[in-house]
């Protein structure tokens, strides 16, 4: 395999075989490739496309760069879902125990913040003790006897994915499609999934801002794990808000611990979980409609078993047994909490979701370096949603901040991430599409 004669075929619009594709990888996964090489790749790809068959094959290649997980021992289906990323988005916390307690196996593998998105593991290390890297065989064992657990990627799963994806962060080429597919798709054919559901976001506050992107996205992203032997479908949702009523790392948490207690429901939130539970419940053989899988997600819910599940998964992992019960308990919050109130009456119309996102991070709360710690404690609860009648001085949020000047810049910020007018806003659904 000459790497040059590859970079040169696929600059030319040329079709590359599975076996070129294969060697291409493996050099790369080996060290055997410069960075300019891998660069030159990216950027061919970027400007040439690929067609299904060759995406399947650089996919399959890069989940064959590392180990596979297996579940041969696990008598359950073995599903995942991956969400693109959004703000206020914790629908994994919820929904990996809800399927694990209507008998999925679930071993989500998460991530970090990405940019102005949040991210599961900042919010799962939100509590004490808790186990984002455990090893292989304990990784096994609480998927196993828990139904599900969510954990961080480790070295071994794709490696090949995280050379290419360091040089296509510096080469302007991360929004190619077919890399964006293989990169999401690779770590999860790599989790030896059989099914998979898929949360691509649209909106403001979303990578994909484009309704016509997003769904040209969800559709590489379908065929390609389809043809790559995981049974696959897409929600498309609307993220031109927060989806939760709260960003952050622990508030997010205590929200998921709410929703799981029963002391939260029927909010958008609420939604797009239930939508989710129902489409891996169905795709996997275990409900025979979405009515039915939705009933059995709810049941799951109102019967405490999916709670059980969540406590299960964290005391295994490492934290404490009673977290649900007494989240003050281990939840620390931040010292000071304000108000941000409304500047007038009015309806709220519009939100800015991305720029509630760095609000975030402006208060601590994300990263704008690999290296910065993260204040867990930091973010916004009780946002209200578009389309809510507001008085002037009524508040719309609550800022939690480290300190005093620190909640005053949040609160301005926030409001003016929100358009209040005279007019009712129509309302968008919160699931825009299926794939």
């Amino acid at each position: 395999m000459i790497p040059q004669e590859i970079i040169r075929r696929k600059r030319d619009g040329d079709e590359l075989d599975a076996a070129d594709i294969r060697s291409f990888i493996a050099a790369l996964a080996a060290g055997r490739l410069s960075e300019g090489q891998i660069g030159a790749f990216a950027m061919a790809v970027w400007f040439k496309g690929m067609s299904r068959a060759e995406i399947v094959a650089l996919t399959l290649a890069m989940a064959d760069s590392g180990d596979r997980l297996q579940w041969a021992d696990i008598d359950r289906p073995i599903a995942d879902k991956h969400s693109t990323g959004g703000v206020g988005d914790n629908v994994s916390l919820m929904l990996a125990p809800i399927a694990a307690a209507c008998g999925l196996a679930v071993p989500m593998i998460s991530g970090r913040g990405l940019g102005h998105t949040g991210g599961t593991l900042d919010k799962l290390e939100s509590i004490p003790g808790y186990r984002i890297t455990p090893d292989a065989d304990l990784f096994h064992k609480v998927v196993k006897e828990a139904g599900c657990a969510i954990i961080g990627q480790t070295g071994t799963l794709a490696p090949a994915d995280g050379r290419l994806y360091a040089v296509r962060d510096v080469t302007a080429t991360v929004d190619s499609i077919p890399l964006i597919t293989a990169s999401i798709l690779s770590k999860k054919l790599a989790a030896g999934l059989e099914t998979l559901v898929l949360d691509v976001k649209v909106g403001n506050g979303a990578f994909m801002a484009d309704r016509g992107q997003a769904e040209i996205l969800a559709q590489s992203l379908v065929e390609v794990a389809n043809g790559a032997g995981v049974k696959t479908s897409a929600l498309i949702t609307d993220m031109n808000q927060p989806l939760a009523d709260s960003a952050g790392n622990a508030v997010e948490m205590r929200n998921c611990l709410d929703f799981l207690a029963g002391r939260k429901r029927d909010t958008r939130l609420d939604i797009v979980v239930l939508a989710f539970a129902a489409e891996m419940l169905v795709k996997s053989g275990i409900a025979a409609s979405p009515d039915e899988a939705e009933g059995m997600a709810r049941q799951a819910l109102s019967s405490g078993k999916a709670a059980e599940v969540f406590a299960r998964m964290v005391s295994m992992l490492g934290g404490p047994a009673d977290l649900i019960e007494n989240p003050d308990r281990y939840l620390v919050r931040a010292p000071v909490e304000k108000p941000v109130l409304a500047a007038r009456s009015g309806w709220l119309s519009a939100c800015d979701a991305r720029g509630v996102g760095l609000s975030v991070i402006d208060l601590g709360g994300g990263r704008r370096h690999p290296s910065d710690r993260i204040d867990h404690r930091v973010g916004f609860s009780e946002l209200l949603p578009l389309g809510t009648r507001v008085t002037a001085g009524e508040p719309i949020a609550l800022v939690h901040a480290a300190d005093e000047a620190a909640a005053e810049r949040a609160a301005a910020a926030l409001a003016m991430h929100y358009r209040i007018t005279d007019d009712k806003p129509e309302t968008t659904p919160v699931i825009a599409g299926l794939v």
